[in-house]
């Protein structure tokens, strides 16, 4: 069990034994996340968790209140899926690592292909969707040529394991305004470019940025209850060192 789950569990056992009723305000993160002498991130997964059982509310701007009382079945969390959070943290690992070895090892017919995927996303956007697929296929792509087919499989798993997490889902139905896919677009962009010039410390820089823009658009939508949060999500996470 992962430790959001352990926190999501000890919230709805203290639901169930009537800790908080229907209509109660639960603590803020901050104050939960001290109780459980965890991080906030993982607060914000346990709470999410939560919000897909239909056992709480999270009211942007006002706090996470309790809609329901679970069931003892309830009680007994089967979700075994990735947190948003966690995904982000291994995506930003591994394919910052994988963007400077691509820089090194792409071939002309994978930076085309590379091209016509952000081409594929420009599209879309230019007519008022979003092409997820394309953004997938983006990062893909640039794992693939690194030439190795174990780097390859990697991130084509990490990716498979986003779209089948359930909390991952959760947390961008809270999204209404996509506007922030021109952002990552640029940043595919800006990858490319550096690959293209075989500039493998730049690929590695340009793709932890592009990740670290992701994760702070997630702490965005999933803020619950204060604005001012310190848009931290790992601190085991460490900065790109200069080479």
């Amino acid at each position: 069990m992962r430790l959001y789950q352990d926190i999501g569990n000890k919230i709805r056992t203290d639901i169930l034994a009537g800790k908080y009723q229907v209509g109660d305000r639960l603590p803020p993160e901050r104050d939960i996340a001290e109780s459980f002498s965890v991080s906030r991130s993982v607060v914000r997964e346990a709470l999410i968790m939560l919000e897909l059982e239909k056992l709480i509310e999270v009211r942007k701007g006002s706090g996470v209140y309790v809609i329901q009382i679970p069931t003892e079945d309830q009680n007994r969390n089967t979700d075994s899926g990735y947190g948003p959070f966690e995904l982000m943290q291994a995506r930003q690992l591994l394919e910052s690592e994988v963007a400077a070895f691509a820089a090194m090892q792409a071939t002309k017919t994978d930076i085309l292909k590379m091209k016509q995927a952000i081409d594929q996303e420009r599209q879309a956007l230019d007519n008022g969707s979003v092409d997820e697929s394309a953004d997938e296929l983006f990062h893909c792509l640039l794992a693939q040529s690194t030439q190795n087919s174990v780097l390859a499989n990697m991130v084509y798993e990490v990716w498979q394991a986003r779209k089948r997490s359930s909390m991952w889902r959760g947390l961008h139905s809270h999204t209404v305004d996509f506007s922030y896919q021109r952002q990552w677009l640029d940043d595919h962009q800006r990858i490319l470019r550096a690959v293209t010039r075989r500039d493998a410390k730049l690929a590695r820089q340009e793709m932890w940025q592009h990740l670290e823009n992701v994760k702070h658009k997630l702490l965005e939508i999933s803020d619950v209850d204060d604005p001012a949060f310190d848009g931290y999500l790992f601190e085991s996470v460490p900065a790109p060192q200069e080479t």
